[in-house]
């Protein structure tokens, strides 16, 4: 029986462009294969059909009718929809934070600049866009749910205001909680993204000695045995609104009751998007080398997932959590690079690239892209980053835009 293909899906064989006419050519950044084949020819590819389907599992993934539809757009142009994606399931709203934005342009060269990030809170239903205030929150970036609350990652500003772990009440967001805002003494550099990673089902905690190392309930409300994870690096420098690093770029990981952190994966150029396969056992790290925090681009560096091994060690588990074992290079995105980075609960990965979301197997094999920007004539807007909402549904930030992305079959993996 032949597969039916939705009027939204067009499919891309790989074997369509293992062999291109000469002389073919693009730019990494933020042109796709779409690019490449169009050339020599009086047509572009049919790109008002989003769903770019490069192998036909893909397919399996979509509902009949599968859609992408702008939600908002910025009447400035301004950057207001860049990181983050938090969804609050009891205001039906997601969070999210905008790119940097200078509030003092003319400073020196060694002057530290004076940058905001605003926080904002998108509804899905009515489009309705406001502006949060988190006076927690200097410049926020990435954001996930920590329970009830969302924990989100303050880059910091200057020498005196470091970069940390918050954790704010979505109901009352003047209710928070620094989680943490240094290694052992040490400032990170700019903290970007973060996730949490539940205990397993077989966890044991055994006869801990170790008390709460804080009397505020909002840290430890998850359960024991839970553990957050986040990378840092070092574009708070390279963007000039945090002073030199005093650590390497690396991934840590967070004990929420015991206060154990631990550096548990070094090695990369600028670590970002983290996050955890639906059993737990592997986890996904974003490598966006590709783009310098100056804006400088050079497709000779990561723009890469790497895949690492879950391991526990012990019984009762270890203080601390699980450690990262079996490094190795999962996919190389093709354009831009992979920043935000999810699972859905079949363990297909999801990241926001240069010309939308890409979507791998838990092979590393690309089966599909989402093209953003078809919606409203922006062919070629990137996404740094974007949330599974219920009802099979992706909210994703292009810089000037959201889109909404309707008719996936399946969630997304661990999620409240």
């Amino acid at each position: 029986m032949s597969m039916q293909i939705p009027s939204s899906v067009q499919l891309l064989s790989p074997n369509q462009h293992r062999c291109l006419t000469v002389p073919f050519s693009r730019r990494p950044f933020d042109e796709s294969i779409l690019t490449a084949l169009s050339q020599g020819t009086s047509s572009s590819p049919p790109r008002q059909r989003p769903f770019v389907a490069i192998d036909p599992s893909f397919v399996s993934l979509l509902t009949s009718d599968p859609k992408v539809l702008r939600l908002a757009k910025s009447d400035s142009g301004k950057s207001f929809a860049h990181e983050a994606g938090v969804w609050v399931a009891a205001t039906n709203e997601v969070w999210f934070t905008s790119n940097l934005y200078s509030e003092d342009p003319k400073v020196d060269e060694n002057t530290l600049k004076q940058v905001k990030v605003d926080i904002s809170a998108v509804d899905i239903n009515s489009d309705r866009v406001r502006q949060l205030y988190l006076p927690s929150v200097r410049n926020g970036n990435g954001a996930c749910p920590y329970g009830k609350y969302v924990l989100v990652c303050d880059q910091g500003a200057g020498p005196d205001e470091p970069s940390q772990l918050t954790i704010v009440d979505p109901a009352d967001p003047s209710r928070f909680e620094v989680l943490i805002n240094n290694y052992h003494g040490r400032h990170f550099n700019s903290l970007n993204d973060v996730t949490v990673l539940p205990p397993p089902t077989s966890y044991s905690s055994g006869d801990s000695t170790l008390s709460e190392f804080s009397d505020n309930p909002m840290s430890t409300s998850l359960p024991r045995g839970s553990t957050i994870w986040f990378t840092d690096p070092t574009y708070g420098f390279e963007q000039s609104f945090r002073p030199a690093g005093q650590l390497p770029a690396m991934v840590y990981a967070l004990d929420p009751h015991s206060g154990h952190i631990r550096a548990v994966a070094d090695g990369f150029d600028h670590p970002n998007g983290i996050c955890f396969s639906p059993d737990g056992k592997v986890c996904y790290v974003t490598d966006t080398g590709h783009i310098h925090g100056s804006g400088r681009l050079d497709p000779q560096r990561a723009s890469t997932i790497y895949a690492f091994d879950v391991v526990w060690l012990g019984k009762p588990c270890n203080a601390g959590g699980p450690s990262l074992q079996n490094r190795r290079l999962f996919a190389f995105a093709d354009t831009g690079v992979p920043d935000g980075i999810k699972c859905d609960v079949k363990g297909n990965v999801y990241a926001g690239c240069g010309d939308g979301i890409h979507v791998w197997n838990p092979y590393g094999t690309l089966i599909g892209k989402i093209i953003l920007g078809a919606a409203d004539d922006n062919m070629g807007a990137g996404c740094a980053n974007f949330c599974f909402v219920p009802g099979g549904r992706l909210v994703c930030f292009a810089e000037d835009r959201i889109y909404l992305v309707e008719g996936l079959r399946f969630e997304g993996a661990l999620l409240p």
